[in-house]
């Protein structure tokens, strides 16, 4: 089973895909107030992913082992980039903390998102409700 991050860290599935929308917001927040090429690294990495991502039921599955191997050796080069900016050197323990999540939705093609677009605008509506109301129930 796949899952979100809650789920998995509960122990309740089996794998979880971390959210690539909400990385590259950090990311490209990083590239626009730092000089260090790393966040720029990790924007064209993630753009690369992004890429994949939209031809991901296309691909043959030994295709995607590949890549997913070489996007990983990519990304291990990339975090172990010395910096001397504190925001660069934060965005490179994000993305160590989540690496084992970041590539999930390649061995599941289909099947998961490389973000959680879909699932946050499904749940739009009653985040709206919630707050139009105060969080006031009865209706």
């Amino acid at each position: 089973m796949i899952s979100d991050r809650y789920t998995a860290q509960q122990g309740h599935a089996a794998a979880h895909q971390t959210c690539l929308a909400h990385l590259a917001r950090d990311v490209a927040y990083v590239v626009e107030v730092s000089d260090d090429p790393v966040p720029w690294r990790l924007q064209l990495w993630l753009q690369t992913v992004f890429g994949l991502a939209e031809r991901v039921t296309d691909l043959a599955a030994s295709t995607l082992a590949a890549k997913r191997r070489t996007l990983d050796r990519q990304l291990g080069a990339i975090l172990a980039t010395p910096s001397r900016c504190d925001l660069t050197r934060d965005l490179q323990a994000k993305f160590g903390r989540a690496r084992d999540q970041l590539l999930v939705f390649l061995a599941h093609p289909g099947a998961v998102e490389p973000t959680n677009n879909g699932s946050e605008r499904l749940l739009r509506p009653a985040v709206i409700q919630r707050k139009v109301t105060n969080g006031y129930r009865a209706m």
